[in-house]
């Protein structure tokens, strides 16, 4: 993939193969799998490894130095085209292209698998494990934690990758699992998060006015009204989301009577 920079550390690679747990029982997907310094790894450990890399010539290149290595699935396809429902695996492992870190995080997060070590640039996974008040935390960061535990292990230097990146990798981890807490209307929610942070340093009153979600006399039932996004948790920003809903049903029930 164009603009895709290979791990060449090797180092690194056993790491991130110890981070993994990997046992003769998993079934790995590697995304991006390019030269196969984590191929060849992830494959004496596991059961199976479905290496997915867009680049044939890369694909055919790893094909041919797998020295018959008979539990290496090699994909040539456009990761974001391919549907996670036709495949079964339990783990991931990938250093992910950056350019397509989004896409494929929340991709990922919509299928069933136990864990993932996954290579993003670093302040991307700034933004994943961010909390509440700090200057990265955001809408990626709200998202993913309401589907899953995420866990930075640790940095890695650009001198790791060629061609050099300009930036810092990290390795995260993680781990997804049922939602954190229930809202009544799941689109809401996201489309709340995305109103609220697009307006980051508005109160969540006037930014809720601006895009039209609630109404002036509306506004004054909404909790934290008062505070920034930037400052609530997942969870309370969940509670404002309940609190629309609930306006909203109520007011077609009003039109329905």
């Amino acid at each position: 993939m164009k603009g895709q920079h290979f791990l060449v550390d090797e180092r690194i690679a056993e790491r991130q193969i110890g981070y993994a747990a990997l046992s003769d029982k998993d079934v790995v997907l590697e995304i991006g799998a390019g030269y196969g310094v984590l191929t060849k790894r992830i494959a004496r450990k596991a059961k199976k490894v479905i290496a997915v890399e867009i680049d044939k010539k890369l694909a055919d290149s790893l094909a041919n130095s797998l020295d018959g290595m008979s539990n290496v699935d090699i994909i040539s396809r456009d990761i974001l085209k391919i549907d996670f429902k036709d495949m079964e695996f339990n783990k991931v492992v990938s250093n992910l292209p950056y350019q397509i870190s989004s896409p494929v995080t929340f991709k990922l997060l919509e299928s069933d698998f136990d864990m993932g070590i996954l290579m993003y640039q670093k302040e991307f996974a700034d933004r994943l494990v961010a909390k509440p008040g700090s200057k990265n935390y955001s809408r990626l960061s709200v998202m993913a934690s309401y589907a899953a535990d995420w866990e930075m292990l640790e940095a890695v230097s650009p001198a790791a990758f060629r061609p050099r990146p300009r930036v810092y990798s990290a390795i995260v981890k993680v781990v997804p699992g049922k939602p954190k807490f229930e809202v009544e209307n799941e689109a809401l929610f996201y489309e709340l998060t995305r109103v609220l942070f697009s307006h980051r340093r508005k109160k969540i009153k006037n930014s809720l006015l601006i895009e039209g979600l609630v109404s002036p006399e509306e506004v004054e039932k909404v909790p934290y009204r008062e505070k920034r996004v930037e400052v609530l948790t997942p969870q309370q920003i969940g509670e404002i989301s309940d609190v629309i809903a609930g306006m909203k049903n109520e007011g077609k029930d009003k039109k329905n009577i």
